[in-house]
C-alpha cells in the first residue's frame, strides 16, 4: 500500500500547490473585509459585547439559514448549551446523542446535569440513525402524557442531539417526527454544517433549536464562536438575556433576575465572521470542486470516498475516506503524517471516555465500524 499512499501524498500536495511543508487539515481563509472591518471596530471603541457587527452578524446567519432569530454565542459549545437550557433539560433528565461525534456535543448535555445516551448512527450520513433511535425509544421507553421516560432508569428523555457529521446532514426529517410522536425536544448539533442543506432546507432548522460554530477550523470563522437557531421568539429573547448574564437593561445600574452565562459574542469577532460571510459562497463553491476531484481521484484508485448523503447538497467542511479495517487505517494516518499530510481519524466514540463510558447506549455497531476505518484529509479552500 505504500506505492498508493505516496500517490495519495503527491495528489494532494498539487491540489494545493505544496513541493513541501505541512498541508493542514483545514485552514482559514482572511481574502475580503476582514482588516477593514475589524479596523472600524478598533475605531468605534466597542469590541466587546455590544456593537454592531454582533448584531450585522446574527442577522445575516438569519437570512443564510432562513431561521427567524439567530443569537451569537462565544463558541459554538455555549449555544448548544444554552439551547438545551432553553429545552427545560435538567440533572433528572435523560438526552440522545450520537457517540461519533466531538466531545463538545456531549459536554454540553452534561452540563445541565443531565445523562447522554447513545444512539447509533448510520454509515451514509454518519449521523443519528432514525431507524436506530425509534428501535430504541420503542425498545426503552414509557409515553405517557405528553413525556417519554426511560424504563430502565426512570428519567424522562427531555431532548434529542443529532449532529450533522463533517457537514454532511443526517435524516434529520424522519429524526424530527420521531421526536414529536415521542414528545422530545430535538436540538440540532449543526456545529460543522453552515451552508448544508437537507431538502433544499438548511441544517439547524429543523427543530426546536439549532447551533453553528465558527471556530477557527470551520468553513465560516470568527476566531470562536457559535449561534443559536431558532424560530420561537421568546426563547430567542430569553437567549439573548441568559448569554448576557441576565442583566436586567438600565442606564447604570447592574441588577440580573436570573442565573446567567457570558456566553455573548464580542464585537470584535463577529466582524471577522461578517467579512467571512461575504465569501460563504465562494468558498462553499470551492470546497464542493474540491470534493469532486477527489471523489474521482480516490474511485480511480479504488478507495472509497464519503459523499453527501441523499437528498442533501453538503458544504464538505471535511473530506473522508474510508479504509478496509483499523489497521490499514492507522498504517495510512502513520504514512500520511510523517510526509507532512495532516490527515486524522474520527473522533474517539464517547463511549470509550472515561466521562462517559457508564452512560446508557443502544447497538452501536455502525459506530464502532466507522470509528476503525475513516480518515480525514485536508480540505481547505483552494486559491
Amino acid at each position: 500500500m505504500t506505492e498508493i499512499y505516496q500517490k495519495i501524498v503527491d495528489f494532494i500536495r498539487s491540489l494545493y500547490n505544496k513541493n513541501e511543508g505541512p498541508v493542514q487539515l483545514h485552514e482559514p481563509h482572511f481574502m475580503g473585509n476582514e482588516k477593514k472591518y475589524l479596523d472600524d471596530c478598533i475605531d468605534s471603541k466597542f469590541v466587546s459585547s455590544v456593537g454592531k457587527y454582533v448584531y450585522l452578524f446574527e442577522q445575516r446567519i438569519s437570512g443564510i439559514t432562513g431561521a427567524k432569530y439567530a443569537i451569537a454565542t462565544v463558541n459554538g459549545t455555549a449555544a448548544l448549551h444554552i439551547a438545551l437550557i432553553l429545552s427545560d433539560v435538567s440533572s433528572e433528565d435523560e438526552v440522545i446523542t450520537q457517540p461519533l461525534t466531538f466531545i463538545a456535543t456531549t459536554n454540553a448535555i452534561a452540563y445541565t446535569g443531565a445523562q447522554p445516551v447513545f444512539v447509533d448512527v448510520d454509515k451514509d450520513t454518519l449521523g443519528l440513525s432514525p431507524e436506530k433511535l425509534n428501535h430504541f425509544l420503542k425498545k426503552n421507553v414509557v409515553y405517557k402524557d405528553g413525556e417519554s421516560r426511560n424504563k430502565l432508569s426512570g428519567k424522562r428523555i427531555r431532548a434529542c442531539v443529532p449532529m450533522h457529521t463533517f457537514g454532511h446532514p443526517c435524516k434529520i426529517d424522519e429524526i424530527k417526527e420521531i421526536c414529536e410522536n415521542y414528545g422530545i425536544f430535538l436540538v440540532e448539533d449543526a456545529a460543522e454544517s453552515i451552508g448544508s442543506l437537507y431538502k433544499n432546507q438548511h441544517t439547524g432548522t429543523f427543530g426546536n433549536f439549532g447551533i453553528l460554530s465558527f471556530n477557527g477550523n470551520k468553513i465560516i470563522t470568527t476566531g470562536g464562536g457559535g449561534m443559536i437557531l431558532t424560530n420561537d421568539a421568546g426563547k430567542a429573547k430569553l437567549a439573548k438575556h441568559i448569554t448576557t448574564t441576565a442583566k436586567v437593561p438600565h442606564p447604570w445600574e447592574y441588577n440580573h433576575d436570573m442565573l446567567g452565562y457570558n456566553y455573548r459574542l464580542i464585537n470584535l469577532s463577529a466582524a471577522l465572521g461578517c467579512a467571512q460571510l461575504e465569501q460563504l459562497d465562494n468558498f462553499l463553491a470551492n470546497k464542493r470542486e474540491l470534493a469532486q476531484i477527489y471523489c474521482d481521484f480516490f474511485k480511480e484508485i479504488g478507495i472509497k470516498f464519503v459523499k453527501e448523503p441523499d437528498f442533501s447538497r453538503s458544504n464538505y467542511w471535511l473530506n473522508a475516506v474510508i479504509l478496509n479495517n483499523r489497521q490499514q487505517r492507522d498504517d495510512f494516518l502513520t504514512y500520511t503524517n510523517s510526509k507532512g499530510i495532516m490527515t486524522r481519524p474520527a473522533w474517539t466514540l464517547m463511549t470509550k471516555l472515561k466521562m462517559y463510558e457508564h452512560c446508557n447506549r443502544d447497538n452501536l455497531d455502525n459506530s464502532y465500524w466507522i470509528e476503525d476505518r475513516l480518515v480525514n484529509i485536508p480540505s481547505s479552500v483552494r486559491y
